[in-house]
């Protein structure tokens, strides 16, 4: 059956903060240029997450009477916080000692997810076509190897690839030029990134990943504009992580813990560590009388400025986070993937007016205050290759002294995957049983996420050698996708005593820890069919 084709100007795959500002950007500029922005969840900001403590620069720049307009932007940060904490004791770190890029004065508590919903309305408005549940699964190519476009997903297929009753071939969509904007490890981007060698003598990239609740709390114990940060505890000196707690408006609070990919020990939770990082006494006497009413999850991307690919390629752009635009040391990732839509925006409208090259982005990208963000930050992440203490100790050097120019760019060494040492070299990890109060398990938790995929589909999460989990990966590793997934993906079951590793897919929040974290590369995420995934709303 040959697919139905439809052609744009501009094709945008992703509907967060970078493909809709570039969307909106783009129709600012030019209101006749035609632009279709294609986002794989059920609704734009169903598969948003983050924090978030937002910076206004590029929204300032974007939409300048955003008040105006209602933006879901409300709660101003009015005092922090940041404690290092032990097992049991904390110690509170005055604030104006701080670097500066970890000040949030002038910033707001919000929830991305609604700020994309806003996002998508003003796009909306402004002309450009959006299609929701519709993911871009494929890249198409021109015969010299320029991109042309994207297909969506085949929908009504049967987890062997048979049609169903329900079938319905995906479509092409084909752009003058094609935005990649899928966010944090996006698979086309991924793909992209290998093809046309855009980390060609870039260092590794790095991500995180990070967990986030949404709490009721009593109201004698709701600080609105508050925001507080932790590092230690419950991690070791050498496992890079901290934590966010921020009072929202509605008694509610953003709590959650990011702890890095690039971790050691293969018996190590992140999602366990985040559940009993919140019995240390500072953070379990704020919540109790609570409740948890949200959970997610989803990877970070943290190499920063010495892991940004190029950003261009013959026909498309890679904006956002799909690059890696993420200001780790500020935990901050939205404000620049904004701005890095904008000036895609700004690059396609020179090319389609004056045939002037897509390189030029480059070069608009590197005379914006994004890349001078990104370079004076570019040294806080590897230094924590050193352990806590001493990331510290030179954070404050570099940020605080220098004001991050000091005349050297240190190194990320390796890939995430590459980090993992065997399971017998590593000392086990005792994980207390959730209590259903304070602390919870996966299954509860995934729950929460609204997590939904179509029955009898074809499994998308592939492994590249369905025998390696077992002949290898589980002797060597004890195979640690049973803990790096944040919602149980991955199990080891036994049957008449032989061990079989079982995908439970339909759990699956797309956070794309497996395809970062797998020690041999092993599993690749594509996407599911349409509308699948969680469905987050506050998040």
């Amino acid at each position: 059956m040959s697919r139905e084709v439809m052609e744009y100007d501009v094709v945008i795959v992703g509907g967060g903060p970078s493909g809709l500002s570039t969307a909106i950007k783009l129709k600012q500029l030019n209101p006749d240029i035609n632009v279709c922005l294609l986002e794989k969840a059920s609704e734009i900001g169903a598969h948003i997450l983050s924090g978030n403590v937002f910076e206004t620069r590029a929204l300032d720049e974007l939409l300048p009477n955003w008040k105006d307009l209602n933006a879901p932007i409300k709660t101003k940060v009015t005092k922090e916080k940041f404690l290092f904490l032990g097992k049991t004791k904390k110690i509170s770190w005055p604030t104006w000692l701080l670097p500066k890029v970890q000040q949030n004065h002038n910033n707001y508590i919000i929830s991305l997810a609604n700020l994309c919903r806003w996002l998508a309305e003003q796009a909306e408005n402004l002309g450009v076509e959006i299609f929701p549940g519709f993911p871009a699964s494929e890249v198409l190519y021109n015969e010299d190897g320029s991109v042309k476009g994207i297909a969506t997903q085949d929908m009504g297929l049967d987890k062997d690839g048979n049609k169903k009753d329900s079938y319905e071939p995906g479509m092409e969509l084909h752009g003058k030029v094609t935005v990649f904007a899928e966010g944090c490890r996006g698979h086309l981007g991924k793909e992209l990134i290998k093809k046309f060698e855009l980390d060609k003598g870039k260092d590794p990239q790095q991500y995180g990943i990070g967990f986030k609740e949404i709490w009721e709390l009593k109201e004698e114990k709701h600080e609105e504009g508050l925001v507080m940060h932790t590092a230690g505890w419950p991690l070791d000196n050498n496992t890079y992580g901290g934590s966010f707690v921020y009072h929202a408006e509605n008694k509610q609070i953003f709590l959650g813990y990011v702890i890095g990919l690039d971790y050691k020990n293969p018996h190590l939770s992140p999602f366990d560590e985040f559940q009993r990082f919140k019995t240390h006494p500072a953070i379990k006497s704020m919540l109790e009388g609570g409740k948890r009413i949200s959970y997610g999850a989803r990877a970070l991307i943290e190499g920063g400025f010495q892991s940004l690919p190029k950003m261009f390629m013959p026909g498309a752009l890679l904006v956002g986070c799909d690059a890696g635009t993420l200001n780790m040391p500020k935990i901050k990732g939205s404000h620049t993937a904004m701005k890095s839509g904008m000036i895609a925006a700004e690059t396609i409208v020179d090319h389609l007016n004056s045939n002037k090259e897509l390189s030029v982005y480059e070069e608009k990208f590197k005379n914006s205050w994004v890349y001078k963000e990104l370079y004076e930050a570019r040294n806080v992440k590897p230094s924590f290759s050193w352990g806590l203490i001493l990331g510290i100790i030179f954070t404050g050097i570099d940020q605080i002294l220098f004001k991050g120019k000091l005349p050297f760019t240190l190194k990320h060494k390796h890939a995430d995957h590459e980090t993992l040492k065997p399971a017998n070299e590593m000392p086990k990890i005792e994980y207390p049983k959730p209590d259903n109060v304070i602390t919870f398990d996966k299954t509860s938790s995934v729950y929460l996420t609204g997590t939904n995929h179509t029955d009898n589909q074809p499994v998308h999460l592939q492994l590249k050698d369905k025998d390696l989990p077992i002949k290898y990966t589980l002797g060597k590793y004890d195979e640690p996708a049973q803990r790096y997934c944040p919602v149980g993906v991955y199990e080891i079951q036994k049957e008449n005593e032989v061990e079989k590793f079982v995908i439970n897919s339909q759990n699956c929040i797309h956070c794309k820890t497996c395809d970062i974290k797998e020690p041999s590369q092993n599993i690749t995420w594509v996407t599911p069919e349409g509308g699948g995934g969680p469905k987050y709303g506050n998040m």
